[in-house]
């Protein structure tokens, strides 16, 4: 349902949108025909602040239903029309990987962010990061993104998620029982909001490293204020290839 508000664009006489805008009825026929593409959505976003607003009301949100409609469906149970930070965070979450642009946030070496084709989000993936006090809330987690070969980093992996309802959470709670310190310099690459160090909080749970196949106490995890989710760990390298060449060796005789 389309809201009927209109909103007036704020740029100077010379911005071309003083001459009209399209109706929000016309706009969200033409991006639902175009399968609310983002690059496309990010373009018009661009153009003023008037499309801009209608583009974090309307477009995102589709977008997001579109793209993960379960996901969407959980994380609005409460009856929300609306989402923990705003809707365009939570696009930008769903295909974006935030990487590692400097030290200050994960010790790992230089990972630029970057797009991501296409990323499955599980529920069952994000209980494995919940202590068990904290069993209850529901937590979406990507699967990981690899980055192999990082020099003397190894392999690295990247994952993101997004908490339901974190206002009320017990992770929420039990961050500000612990006293957890936020970051100080750092904040979410999704919606700029500060960020919780999970690790030094000790609410990373030794069940996260196993589920993702990492080095044990290498996974560090920061939950912004909004309930975004990111972290990195150490992969553990793959099994050793010995008994493979000696397979391919016995087909090749």
């Amino acid at each position: 349902m389309l809201l009927p508000k209109q909103y007036r664009c704020t740029h100077s006489a010379a911005c071309i949108c003083v001459k009209g805008h399209l109706s929000e009825d016309a706009i969200y026929l033409v991006f639902q025909h175009l399968n609310w593409n983002p690059r496309l959505i990010a373009l018009m976003s661009c153009v003023c602040k008037w499309f801009d607003e209608v583009a974090k009301r309307i477009l995102w949100k589709e977008f997001c239903r579109t793209r993960a409609p379960k996901m969407m469906r959980d994380l609005q149970s409460s009856g929300s029309h609306s989402v923990d930070g705003n809707w365009k965070a939570l696009a930008k979450l769903l295909i974006y990987c935030s990487g590692c642009s400097q030290r200050t946030l994960f010790d790992l070496t230089h990972v630029p962010g970057h797009f991501v084709y296409k990323t499955r989000f599980s529920k069952t993936l994000g209980k494995s990061f919940l202590i068990p006090q904290c069993r209850k809330d529901v937590l979406y987690v990507s699967d990981l993104c690899e980055h192999l070969d990082q020099g003397d980093d190894g392999d690295v992996g990247f994952f993101r998620g997004v908490f339901e309802s974190f206002s009320v959470s017990r992770v929420r709670k039990m961050l500000i029982d612990r006293k957890a310190s936020l970051h100080p310099t750092e904040v979410c690459p999704y919606c700029k909001a500060k960020l919780w160090n999970m690790l030094q909080a000790k609410m990373i749970p030794r069940s996260a490293c196993i589920r993702l196949d990492a080095y044990d106490d290498s996974i560090e995890c920061y939950v912004c204020l909004n309930g975004h989710m990111l972290g990195a760990c150490t992969l553990q390298p793959l099994s050793d290839s010995e008994g493979a060449s000696d397979f391919e060796h016995k087909f090749s005789d």
